[in-house]
Order: structure tokens, then sequence, then C-alpha cells
């Protein structure tokens, strides 16, 4: 969490492909002025510049402003609540500025009943507006599935809660299809293999026919190569994923692969296939916890080293920052090691003067 100023904060949950960001915002009341609320919209400019652009941004919180019922481009919908107030027209220009598209609690773009729109009520419960916000990037618009309040909440106070349906679909990245790999190094110490291979290109490239197109000699000089290679040259064996895997393992689970269109014959490889994975990942856990315990007393850290490799746990970096010399906030990696940096020096720093001896 990042503290943006004494009324704002920034939360980073990181994901695999982006990081959510959410600011949460408290923004002046009605009787500050406007040097209240420019500050305000300049911290949160820069809780804004704190988040990567391609990564979704919600920003929500008690913005003490209201923004209406009438449509403003793809910023405000038309389901909103009350009259637009000029607090709400600063707002509104923050947004278009900012590439931020505005989704009211309540909300101005999914229709809800009035009951599900108001989020202050006054004291005596004369006075009920909607001054609470959740507004989303743009990029990441389609995301917000529903945003409502819900007034019977046993909450203890003059707001109610605002609660939001937030789904982030990525698009998938394809994987492409796996090329076979040769093993040419074998052309290098294999000397009946290298001659062999010889022979089969030069057969190959003398059945060539003449083609007057050159994307077509291209296609076919490759088929060529690849067909003698298909012939002659022997495939990279596949690498095992975990380190308890053998290559009797390995075979079998080829062996299994090939076997697909018989249902009876697959069960049983796949059988075995568990069977010999379970025996070998406890006899590779067995040698690695003798060696731990060997290790316990003359090399520590890679003890620990073999403890993390067989419990499978990984060391997760915290989202945090630093704040600069001029107290502006500092996520970026490199920057923050370059603040380290910076801080050790500083402290270490020998400010005596030098003494003659």
């Amino acid at each position: 969490m990042v503290l943006i100023c004494d009324i704002s904060f920034l939360v980073k949950i990181a994901g695999k492909s982006v990081d959510l960001n959410i600011i949460q915002v408290y923004a002046p009341t009605a009787n500050s002025n406007d040097e209240d609320l420019d500050k305000f919209y300049n911290d949160l400019d820069t809780g804004k510049t704190q988040c990567k652009s391609q990564d979704p941004l919600i920003i929500m919180g008690d913005f003490n402003t209201k923004v209406g019922t009438d449509k403003v481009d793809d910023i405000v919908g038309k389901h909103g609540l009350g009259i637009r107030n000029e607090r709400g027209e600063k707002l509104i220009e923050w947004c278009q500025t900012n590439n931020i598209i505005l989704f009211i609690v309540g909300n101005t773009w999914f229709q809800q009943p009035p009951r599900r729109k108001w989020t202050w009520k006054s004291p005596g419960d004369e006075t009920r507006n909607q001054i609470d916000y959740m507004m989303i990037s743009k990029r990441y618009r389609n995301a917000l599935l529903l945003a409502k309040t819900y007034p019977n909440a046993d909450c203890y106070s003059d707001h109610v809660p605002v609660v939001g349906k937030f789904k982030l679909k990525l698009k998938k990245n394809s994987k492409p299809s796996a090329n076979i790999k040769f093993d040419l190094a074998i052309l290098k110490t294999n000397q009946t293999i290298r001659e062999k291979y010889q022979i089969s290109v030069q057969n190959k490239f003398e059945a060539l026919g003449d083609a007057e197109e050159v994307e077509q000699q291209w296609e076919n000089f490759k088929s060529a190569i690849m067909e003698a290679a298909t012939e002659v040259i022997p495939k990279v064996k596949r690498k095992a994923k975990q380190k308890w895997m053998t290559e009797k393992i390995l075979n079998l689970m080829e062996e299994r692969r090939c076997t697909k269109g018989n249902e009876e014959k697959y069960e049983q490889i796949h059988k075995k296939v568990q069977e010999k994975c379970n025996m070998s990942k406890e006899n590779w856990i067995n040698k690695k916890c003798k060696e731990i315990e060997q290790q316990r007393k003359h090399a520590p850290q890679t003890m620990y080293r073999n403890v993390k490799e067989i419990t499978g746990k990984r060391t997760f970096l915290s989202t945090g920052c630093l704040k600069a010399m001029n107290g502006d906030i500092i996520i970026d990696k490199e920057k923050i090691l370059e603040r380290w940096t910076e801080y050790i020096g500083e402290l270490f720093k020998d400010d005596r003067k030098d003494h003659k001896s």
C-alpha cells in the first residue's frame, strides 16, 4: 500500500499479466477552499503516475461532488442521481484529461432504482445525494460489470457501502506450435550420420524440378532439407521439467502419448507412469533430505536452497515503494535500487574532517 497523501492511498495487487491498481480517495468537503481541491487533484495525479498505463486502474471513494444525470460522451452515463454541481464539472474535466471513464456508484451506466444510487444522507435523513463514485481506466471499462449501493447495510455511517463487480478478461496468448528440434551437434561428432545426411540431401536436390517463382524454389529447397533431416538426424531428447524425472519415465510418457486412440492401453501405461513418478520423486526427496542433514552444520546456505527446492516455495517480492529525496513516490525497481544506493551512501558518509597524524 502506498500513501499518496493524508486522505488518499494506492493499493497495488500483483498479477501475472498485469497488476491491479486501486486508489481510495476522500475529497475535501464543500466547505473547503479551491486550494484544497486543487491539491487533492494534484495528489490524485501523483497516484496515477505510479501505475503503468497498461494496468487496470480503479479510483473510488468519497469525492464530495455531484455529476448528475446528464450524459457526457463516454464519461458519464444517464443513470446518475441529482443535479450536477461545479465540483462535478471539475471531476468530469479531470476524467477527460486523464483518459478515465467515470462510473457512478448506483450508477451512471447501469440502470438501478433510486435507493441503489444514493451514497450519502444528511443528518436527520433530510437529503440524500450521490457523492461516492467508482471510476475505471478507459481501456478496461467493460471489466466493471455492476456498481450499486447497499442502503440497508448496518455500518453506522452517513455513507452507505458501494459495491462493484469487476471481472478482468485478458487475451490469451496462443502458444506457437512446437518446432521439431534436431540434434545438429551429432553431424560434427558422428561421421556415419554426417555422410548419410549429405547423400540424402544431394539425392533430394537432384530430384527437385525447376520452379519459376522464387518463393516456390525456396519452399522446395526447405522441404528437401527438412525431409533429409527427418530421415537421418535424430531429434533432441525432451528435457525433464522435474529434477526427479528419469529417462525411463519420459519414454513411458511418449509411449502413453502414442496410444491415445486405445483407451484401455493408454490407461495401463498411465498407471505405470504414475507409479514410476511417485517412486522416482520419493527417492529424489530422500536423497535431498540426506544432503540437507549433512549440510545443516557446514553449509547452511546450500541447505536452505535445497529446502526451498524440495518444498517448491518461492520468495515473492512485495510491490513496495520508497520516497525520493523530494518526496515523490518511487515504484520502479531500478529507481528503487538507485534510491537505496543513495540512502546507504548518505548513511555511511563520513563528514569528519581529516586529521593529520
